[in-house]
């Protein structure tokens, strides 16, 4: 007797919370009906969810309780933000993953041979290990605001949603070509265990060369660890100077096809929508894929400082590679006077900059603007978008001093 559509329903909210995408219950429906698909709930990915596991205190906690942005002027001295103070972005709760049960499968029309690798198999690959930044692709977002008067959809970031990591892991590409990817694939998706995220499990889209690129990693490792359960455990991808969201997290599925493949997170979300940002192919407008160069000063927002002799820094990355200049201005930007670069800076890192202060006691605006070794510089304008991606000015950042 078929299943009444109630009794389905209900038995797909089970699978979901065993972490069993709604392809494998689909088969499992279809091959065994209601006791199939309990019994591979069994055998399914088990996980526990919450808002987050690790603690906020050192954090500004979002809206949304998900969101926690990082206060750039608590970072410790060095260049790798440490895992406790990492910025935090989710599309629903945070996972913690059975891995002794959790595979990563590889399929699509572009594979000529499936797979399914466990936590042991990737371990087992050879391993790349590289420091590299990591933005929201909203970061900024709420300077639209505050800079430009025209507030932008979506949690209002200031400077703190960015870190800096040493990851480790297996380059993407070894992978593909383990399950056999034919020369003439075009698109790769990444998805999420988070079943509770939009799609049912969180996806973007790279292309086919990106994903074959050596520096695009599968990681399994953060600051010399196992990679922490809010940062994506057991496996996430790492596609360094691309935006946050393509690092898709607890990773479950990737699906190379043949053909371009457009979701909800390159047609309508993660799209710069404006009158300067013409719509591409399904989009509704540019797709936010690489970062943009960017500088922040490691203060609050506003600033209070004494009238006294001071060391001020900030970071500054961009996805282009090294930065090689930071200049700052006390007076909104009339003046412009070279910061300092401190420590080494590697492809994919951010560098920290830093400059001497010595104020009299009054209001100021201080701004920086970053410039790469390809000749990238921030502009002094950008165009609005409706959902305030990759702000990128010299930020006027308000400061006291008393």
């Amino acid at each position: 007797m078929p299943i009444p559509v109630v009794g389905v329903a209900r038995l797909w909210r089970v699978a979901r919370q065993h972490g069993m995408d709604r392809r494998r219950f689909l088969q499992a429906l279809t091959a065994g009906g209601a006791a199939a698909v309990l019994a591979a709930c069994g055998e399914a990915t088990t996980q526990r969810t919450q808002a987050r596991f690790k603690d906020a205190t050192p954090f500004i906690v979002h809206e949304d309780g998900m969101s926690l942005e990082t206060r750039l002027e608590d970072l410790p001295e060095g260049l790798i933000t440490p895992v406790r103070q990492f910025f935090v972005r989710n599309n629903s709760v945070s996972l913690d993953v059975n891995v002794e049960s959790w595979r990563l499968s590889i399929e699509g029309d572009a594979v000529t041979n499936p797979i399914q690798l466990s936590y042991d198999d990737i371990r087992k690959m050879p391993s790349r290990t590289f420091v590299s930044y990591l933005e929201c692709a909203g970061n900024h977002r709420a300077m639209f605001d505050l800079v430009k008067g025209q507030k932008a959809k979506g949690t209002q970031w200031r400077t703190g949603g960015v870190g800096n990591g040493e990851w480790t892991g297996v380059s993407m590409r070894d992978v593909l070509q383990l399950a056999g990817v034919s020369d003439d694939a075009a698109s790769v998706l990444l998805i999420g265990l988070d079943t509770e995220s939009p799609e049912e499990g969180f996806r973007r889209v790279l292309s086919a060369e990106k994903a074959r690129h050596p520096d695009t990693l599968l990681a399994y490792g953060m600051n010399g660890e196992m990679l922490p359960r809010d940062h994506g455990f057991p496996l996430r991808a790492l596609i360094p100077g691309w935006v946050g969201s393509t690092n898709v997290k607890w990773l479950g599925r990737i699906v190379v096809s043949k053909q371009p493949i457009w979701t909800r997170n390159n047609t309508t979300s993660y799209v710069l929508i404006g009158d300067a940002y013409p719509p591409e192919s399904e989009a509704a407008g540019k797709v936010a894929t690489t970062q943009v160069i960017k500088s922040a000063l490691a203060l609050p927002w506003p600033a209070k400082l004494k009238a006294e002799s001071q060391r001020i820094h900030g970071f500054a990355h961009s996805p282009d590679g090294p930065i090689t200049t930071v200049e700052w201005s006390q007076d909104s930007g009339n003046t412009w006077n070279e910061a300092e670069g401190s420590g080494p800076q590697v492809q994919y890192s951010w560098v920290r900059f830093e400059f001497d202060w010595d104020p009299d006691p009054g209001e100021y605006t201080i701004m920086t603007r970053a410039t790469d070794w390809a000749g990238n510089t921030q502009p002094d304008e950008i165009p609005f978008n409706e959902k305030g991606y990759l702000f990128n000015q010299p930020l006027p950042h308000p400061v006291r001093v008393t």
